[in-house]
């Protein structure tokens, strides 16, 4: 296999775990925000707003995994 090769198939399982797992987290994560929301919906502010900043940094999870495999490709 040739170093290109190797890079393209780097980026591509980059992207792939960049993708998927913090895909998983996000769902988890909501259903615990909606599950404490139901069963205490006084404290729907408050989880709203920590819910909002965690799907934030996971998000920012997957940029960055994106923003290396484009470093990546551009190396192809």
């Amino acid at each position: 296999m040739t170093d290109s090769a190797i890079i393209a198939i780097a980026a591509a399982f980059t992207i792939a775990f960049c993708t998927v797992f913090p895909a998983i987290s996000q769902g988890k994560t909501a259903v615990a925000a909606m599950e404490t929301i139901a069963r205490q919906p006084e404290t729907a502010k408050d989880v709203r707003s920590s819910l909002i900043i965690a799907m934030a940094l996971m998000e920012a999870l997957t940029i960055y995994g994106l923003l290396i495999a484009f470093m990546l490709v551009a190396k192809v």
